[in-house]
């Protein structure tokens, strides 16, 4: 298939070499603090330069605040780290005013969803109104106190954090909720070897102090605008409709992914294609995102919950039924 002049002249000129260079840097800087966990890293910065957010569930001490500070301190970036209680309030993540009996006005005192990079900690620990505050932020990019709203820093990114073994107490988010967060990821514990790493490098000192940033947050946006440049090949577009319509169908969700999904793996596609260091998308990028992208998306039938069947198991089959498109070139028309 060739394309038209104009978008063939477009990506010849689009140079992906600076979001390669920066994501190198980016992640050689978190493999100083961070052993062994590249494709997190990878996966953090995908999620940075679609401007998404991401929910990762695993167990305390894995490093998931070590890995949040790391990736703020290497882009230069605000950091704030927020524990969610039962009771915490939704002006305890927005900010309040505040009456100032000197001037005699009300005064803004922004709250820590104003940092560039915000760790909120076990987020389902809070209530459903403050999740929802945070939520609403996420996606809106700005939050609203008095009656006057404010927009959010940019780049802004949220981690939150769930701990899948301590479910007591605890407030679940719901799907619409999740379907909010661009990815959901685990870290998984370290191999024999890279605990032994863990020990010899903190030995003596915490790496993380050491850290400088090696990006800047304006450069951060100049290359999110590059990635959302990358070509997607017609087929490539329509395999990703399919793969969707594909969860929608499946006998074995009660739920697939909703148009907001498909429009996010479009564009991790892009920013992982870019990070690689090419101007076009490929089928393995769409298959490498999918598991992180859709899985908290999607909803088990009760029959598939009673067999303890994972839900990324069911995710893998049904991707796995649908043709993978196949071209002579998926960068047909580009000169790399």
């Amino acid at each position: 298939m060739t394309l038209k002049t104009t978008e063939g002249d477009r990506l010849r000129s689009l140079d992906v070499s600076p979001v390669r260079d920066a994501a190198r840097r980016v992640c050689a800087s978190i493999g100083r603090v961070i052993v062994g966990k590249e494709r997190a890293s990878e996966l953090l910065l995908v999620a940075l330069l679609c401007e998404g957010h991401i929910l990762i569930e695993d167990v305390p001490g894995i490093g998931k605040t070590t890995l949040a500070k790391a990736l703020a301190r290497s882009l230069g970036c605000s950091f704030c780290r927020l524990q969610f209680t039962p009771d915490l309030l939704p002006s305890d993540i927005t900010g309040i005013s505040v009456y100032n009996e000197r001037s005699r006005e009300f005064e803004f005192r922004p709250g820590p969803i104003f940092a560039q990079v915000l760790l909120a900690d076990e987020v389902n620990r809070a209530g459903p109104r403050t999740q929802s505050a945070l939520l609403e932020a996420m996606q809106e990019r700005q939050v609203t106190v008095d009656g006057r709203s404010r927009p959010l820093p940019r780049p802004f990114l949220v981690l939150a954090t769930q701990n899948p073994i301590e479910l007591e107490g605890t407030f679940p988010l719901p799907e619409a909720q999740l379907d909010r967060f661009l990815m959901c990821l685990t870290l998984g514990y370290p191999t024999a070897e890279e605990e032994r790493a863990i020990l010899r490098r903190y030995r003596d000192a915490e790496p993380l102090d050491t850290l400088a940033p090696v990006l800047g947050a304006e450069e951060v946006l100049k290359l999110a605008s590059i990635c959302r440049q990358v070509y997607v090949h017609p087929a490539l577009e329509a395999y990703l409709v399919a793969l969707a319509r594909a969860t929608r169908e499946s006998s074995d969700l009660t739920l697939g992914v909703s148009p907001r999904a498909t429009l996010a793996l479009y564009h991790a596609a892009q920013a992982q294609a870019a990070i690689r260091g090419r101007a076009y998308v490929l089928p393995d990028d769409v298959q490498d995102l999918v598991p992180s992208v859709w899985t908290h998306r999607l909803v088990l039938t009760a029959r598939r919950r009673l067999h303890g069947e994972p839900t990324q198991e069911t995710l893998a089959r049904v991707v796995a039924q649908v043709p993978v498109p196949v071209e002579e070139s998926w960068s047909e028309g580009v000169a790399m």
